[in-house]
């Protein structure tokens, strides 16, 4: 997925921030790979997904924030 206002493919914040919140089923397979090869994105995929803690509607971040933490990815 080609991220709004970036010109690069990497997992930066805003990037991960953008396939959480708009990527489509592609998207979020590519994100999946990266968080299961890189301790890395696993950690930036929980630091966008920390703000949206008490959002009760923000249902993708707190779906990503718990596969993390499931599949015990961090750095």
């Amino acid at each position: 997925m080609l991220h709004r206002h970036l010109n690069h493919l990497d997992f930066t914040l805003a990037a991960i921030d953008d396939v959480i919140s708009r990527g489509k089923m592609g998207d979020w397979e590519d994100l999946r790979v990266a968080v299961i090869d890189d301790p890395h994105v696993a950690e930036k995929v929980l630091r966008v997904c920390r703000p949206y803690a008490g959002e009760r509607y923000a249902q993708r971040h707190h779906f990503w924030a718990q596969y993390v933490h499931g599949r015990g990815r961090t750095a």
